[in-house]
């Protein structure tokens, strides 16, 4: 059976195409990390804003989820990214200065942050939400400041309630890096296209894509599984 590919495409070294699959791994989880982090930074900013912000605050935080539960992931990339650049570079000849020529890799981590922000909003405010409020209060009699309260308090004992659902936000950061091969981006997904169209083996590439795809869920659910233990130390044990 393994007889009818031809294995030497995946070499490392020309003319296989395995150290070009690898580079285009590599940007993947790396546009994945950077956006994956930027969502946190846009998450914990939203659940303040919905739990802590006057009306206006609040208003924009709850529109801004709901664009981006109720808009497709696709759409939404296509519509940052273009509409986006464009509305940006418009602004900038405004105000009289020349255009901005954004790089994919800074355009890939904008559009899955925002995207990941959405739903990092909703899964941080839940868990600041399951925080006893007895714990915030006593900090606060304390004569702590409201970022002190967030960084001793607030934080760590949001932390073991948040991460399943921020462990789930970082696996479809991964999968969702595969989107912006219709952008033009050079990831894992659109190399293994290019690959299997100039090989004409594309069981053989979108194979080893999957098993890439694979080996990062497994190598992220150890991780993730190791931190989950490490948060939850001295908390009951889950159901």
């Amino acid at each position: 059976m393994f007889d009818a590919f031809d294995f030497s495409l995946l070499a490392l070294t020309s003319p296989g195409w395995g150290g070009a699959l690898l580079a285009g791994f590599l940007r993947s989880v790396e546009l994945a990390a950077g956006g994956y982090l930027l969502g946190i930074v846009i998450g914990l900013l939203g659940a303040t804003a919905k739990l802590y912000g006057g009306r206006v605050l609040r208003d924009i935080a709850e529109l801004y989820t709901l664009l981006i539960r109720a808009v497709p992931e696709l759409v939404l990339m296509l519509l940052f990214y273009y509409v986006g650049t464009d509305l940006l570079n418009k602004l900038m000849a405004t105000l009289g200065r020349e255009g901005i020529d954004i790089d994919g890799l800074s355009a890939g981590i904008l559009v899955i942050g925002l995207v990941q922000g959405g739903y990092a909003t909703e899964v941080i405010r839940g868990a600041i939400r399951a925080v006893p409020p007895g714990q915030i209060e006593a900090a606060q009699a304390f004569g702590m400041s409201p970022l002190k309260v967030l960084r001793r308090v607030t934080l760590p004992a949001m932390t073991p309630h948040a991460l399943p659902g921020m462990a789930n936000l970082w696996m479809i950061a991964t999968k969702d890096t595969a989107l912006l091969a219709v952008i033009g981006f050079s990831e894992l997904t659109l190399v293994t296209k290019q690959a299997a169209a100039a090989t004409r083996e594309y069981f053989l590439f979108f194979a080893a894509a999957g098993l890439l795809y694979l080996a990062l869920t497994l190598i992220s659910n150890l991780g993730l599984r190791w931190l989950e233990r490490r948060a939850r130390r001295g908390l009951p044990a889950a159901a």
